[in-house]
């Protein structure tokens, strides 16, 4: 081969081949730093919830305490709220902790119900702060499973869609798991047993 005939296939091979690199190289980076951000949204929104569960965490033995000393013969529930408490740690795995932070959702929403059935309880200043403290870190929490959530459907929908789907099957990510009422949780509640 002459150096000329080989200087004309270098050339074609850099022409055919230039071209696929300057545009497969930004696709690769813009898909791999896509899933990156979606990846550390889903982490950054889940800490969101995990910092509203601390919160919750650190505010129900003061409600337990304060709600105790005036009612005495709902020891039951505040026993359940306690155990359930000290069973939610961070070694759980996600699937397993949502679960109990659930449980824990549902009995405090029983809780709200017990403090209205007793209006000597309400008019008490300190348990009534106590209970808007707990109702508005529900809600804070509410919202915090929402933003996870959001950011979990737009992270699978990019590991599971063409052409990002590729980068993360190479990067080994999977779907993540939403924040998902239980079936309790969904059905409708019946106030007349609650008030029993």
């Amino acid at each position: 081969m002459t150096k000329s005939t080989a200087t004309i296939i270098m050339v074609v091979l850099v022409i055919v081949t230039l071209p696929v690199f300057f545009i497969t190289i930004p696709i690769l980076i813009f898909s791999y730093n896509a899933l990156v951000r979606k990846k550390n949204q889903v982490e950054f929104s889940f800490s969101g919830v995990d910092v509203m569960l601390k919160k919750r965490y650190d505010l129900i033995p003061n409600v337990v305490q304060s709600v105790q000393k005036i009612m005495t013969h709902e020891s039951t529930l505040f026993e359940k709220i306690t155990a359930l408490r000290s069973k939610i740690s961070d070694g759980l795995d996600t699937k397993e902790r949502f679960g109990l932070e659930n449980e824990m959702s549902q009995l405090l929403g029983q809780l709200s119900v017990t403090m209205e059935n007793y209006p000597d309880i309400k008019s008490n200043e300190n348990m009534m702060h106590l209970q808007r403290t707990l109702a508005e870190m529900e809600e804070q929490l509410s919202a915090s499973r929402r933003a996870y959530n959001a950011s979990v459907i737009s992270f699978n929908n990019s590991v599971e869609s063409i052409p990002s789907n590729i980068m993360a099957g190479f990067l080994e990510y999977k779907p993540k798991i939403y924040f998902e009422a239980t079936e309790i949780e969904r059905s409708t509640p019946q106030v007349g047993q609650l008030f029993k």
